[in-house]
């Protein structure tokens, strides 16, 4: 199987996503969205950065059954309750600097939302990833 990140001709820099990525020979990983919920089922305590570490923890854990890992990633996709690009901003940074940093080096996309699925829920992650 191989991955290829490119980015295209004509189309702005990115500061670490690729805008295009290319799977051939796969295997298909498809995790759920991976919310801020503790082992217990519950909303982890604190603020959007909190909520990203334990986002971090469970996607690295999934992935991990799944047999992946951060490499095999192909595409994130963040959601966060905010209006406020700081927010967002330091939301990506936290993911981009945390143990699976390195799922967020192809295709990505950040979103303010306003509102997810659990009470309190700050933030969420789609992962697709992809092995031989």
């Amino acid at each position: 199987m191989t991955i290829e990140r490119h980015h295209p001709p004509g189309l702005h820099p990115t500061p670490t996503y690729h805008h295009v990525t290319i799977v051939e020979g796969r295997r298909d990983i498809h995790l759920a969205g991976q919310c801020p919920l503790a082992e217990d089922g519950k909303v982890v305590e604190g603020d959007v950065l909190a909520q990203v570490d334990q986002v971090v923890a469970n996607t690295a854990a999934a992935l991990a059954f799944a047999k992946a890992t951060p490499a095999d990633v192909v595409r994130t996709v963040i959601y966060v309750v905010t209006p406020d690009a700081d927010v967002l901003s330091a939301v990506w940074d936290r993911f981009v600097e945390s143990e699976i940093g390195e799922a967020f080096t192809t295709a990505s996309t950040l979103l303010g939302v306003a509102q997810l699925g659990y009470p309190g829920q700050l933030v969420e992650l789609d992962v697709t990833a992809a092995t031989a």
